[in-house]
């Protein structure tokens, strides 16, 4: 049996489907949890006061191949992570997979594998949420083209993940300084142009500090075309890698201290060197649960993949007037956070 801790009525089918073969009980009183069970979490919330003696705590979360269209859209997962240990934003102190990256012995096979599902991913243009339509292209210039992704600042990544820089304002300030001469492209977070999270203090401002603000332009598209990534702690980052680009963390990313990424902050647990597909073995492949959109049902990431490529072809690219008024609805129940 498994307890789970105040969920929303939309997440509670998912949390079924992810704990496939055990019963799943939804409390919201520490009265209601017996000694020695396990308790769920979602993300980096706070272990509830006076829970009975020995309950484990486990936490949910976004995988890293989500889904077609946003989670603030109550869009259905294809992938969360179940970790026993932190969570993977939560840089203060060490998750499932930081231990899995720096513990893990990957085998040839394993390696093998990793690279045949990043070539599929690159191949296919696929991110976290694939969304965006228009294409993009370089600037007729010789200039360094550097891709600076912008976050929700009221997320946790940043809170739990980010000790010095927590504002996209700051990190455009930091990659100007750094690289005055280069061409900056600032994409703001999905859930920001979709008017479901609240814009960063300061970042109207962006358009001072960059020289191409871009709005509707898939991650992948942009990805494939810049040279390189500065981040905080955005996914954006290891998706950069996977597609070979110089990755520069401000942050303190579950991708960054292993060796593939420039690291303004260290990580000191992270002592391990990992090749690329070590990297994408232990986040894609070891750390992620899988559930099919069809059956429901637990899967392997291949499987998730080729699903993930069928439902965006099937969707399309562009937002439905029916998701715009689905919005206008959502912000007025819930606001903008």
């Amino acid at each position: 049996m498994v307890y789970a801790w105040d969920f929303s009525r939309w997440k509670k089918p998912v949390v079924r489907q992810f704990f496939e073969g055990s019963r799943v009980v939804f409390v919201r009183r520490a009265s209601q949890v017996k000694p020695g069970s396990t308790l769920a979490l979602w993300g980096c919330r706070p272990v509830p006061d006076n829970l009975p003696d020995g309950v484990r705590i486990i936490r949910l979360e976004d995988g890293f191949l989500r889904s077609v269209g946003l989670g603030a859209d109550l869009i259905r997962p294809l992938s969360w992570v179940i970790d026993t240990c932190g969570i993977y934003y939560d840089a203060t102190r060490p998750s499932d997979l930081e231990i899995l990256l720096q513990t893990t012995e990957f085998t040839s096979g394993l390696l093998i594998r990793a690279a045949s599902f990043r070539e599929r991913v690159v191949s296919s243009g696929l991110t976290k949420y694939n969304v965006g339509s228009r294409s993009w292209q370089r600037p007729q210039s010789d200039k360094r083209v550097i891709l600076v992704p912008g976050q929700v600042e009221s997320d946790a990544s940043l809170a739990f993940g980010a000790p010095g820089i927590r504002s996209n304002l700051g990190l455009l300030h930091a990659v100007r300084q750094a690289h005055p001469h280069a061409w900056l492209v600032y994409k703001p977070h999905p859930d920001v142009l979709a008017g479901l999270r609240a814009k960063g203090k300061g970042e109207d401002e962006a358009a001072a500090w960059c020289d191409e603000q871009v709005t509707d332009v898939s991650m992948g598209e942009l990805l494939s075309r810049v040279d390189e990534v500065h981040v905080l702690t955005s996914l954006a980052g290891f998706e950069a890698l996977l597609r070979g680009r110089a990755v520069t963390c401000y942050g303190q990313p579950f991708y960054a201290g292993w060796g593939l990424t420039t690291d303004l902050l260290a990580v000191p647990r992270r002592t391990r060197q990992l090749s690329l597909d070590e990297l994408v073995a232990g986040v894609l492949l070891l750390y992620p649960a899988y559930v099919g959109l069809g059956s429901g049902r637990c899967t392997t990431a291949e499987s998730a993949l080729d699903e993930l490529v069928t439902w965006r072809a099937s969707v399309g690219d562009h937002v439905t007037w029916w998701r715009k008024l689905f919005r206008v609805i959502l912000r007025r129940i819930v606001g903008v956070r």
